[in-house]
């Protein structure tokens, strides 16, 4: 934790090397984060303003937690900020998810099974925003549901809610391409 508040504090005195330590040290995580969340169209230009944000607040690192997880924080908001304004502010975070079963009526079985990397991309980009964000920090990036409502501002039981809702849609969608996806092999 001293290491990343000595970085904060280089970069804070404009060393030069300092800031590109910090950017080469966190940039693929974070434009990893930004691919699944807004998609790679957006995602290289976003990490850009995610950078440029970090620079502005650095000042107001304290090194309470660790760099890494600062920076999380910072690019998930910038991320639901660049969502919700692309959608015209109409997704919240609550956003309903319509709860369909998928055609067979069954939940279970695993979500990816014969799945394209392009069909889960797609299937992800439909998801309201609030349940992308649940889904990509709970079982892609691994964070716990008090983790997940501490980083979006939500309750515990929203995160959890919206994970759930944001599975059975997936499911729903990726099981229809699975069948079509079989038949070509």
């Amino acid at each position: 934790m001293h290491t990343d508040l000595a970085l904060a504090e280089r970069c804070r005195a404009n060393a030069p090397e300092a800031f590109e330590e910090l950017y080469r040290a966190h940039a693929p995580r974070l434009f990893g984060l930004a691919c699944r969340l807004v998609g790679r169209a957006d995602a290289e230009d976003l990490l850009q303003e995610i950078f440029l944000a970090a620079h502005r607040r650095l000042g107001s690192y304290r090194g309470e937690a660790a760099l890494g997880t600062w920076l999380f924080r910072l690019a998930t908001n910038c991320c639901l900020d660049h969502l919700r304004s692309r959608a015209g502010r109409r997704a919240a975070l609550t956003d309903e998810l319509h709860d369909e079963p998928d055609a067979t009526g069954s939940q279970a079985g695993p979500i990816l099974g014969v799945v394209d990397r392009l069909d889960l991309e797609r299937a992800l980009a439909d998801l309201p925003p609030g349940a992308r964000a649940v889904f990509v920090l709970h079982d892609v990036e691994g964070f716990e549901h008090r983790e997940i409502a501490e980083l979006l501002g939500v309750a515990e039981g929203t995160s959890k809610s919206q994970l759930h809702r944001a599975r059975l849609r997936l499911r729903r969608v990726l099981g229809r391409s699975a069948p079509a996806a079989a038949e070509t092999f």
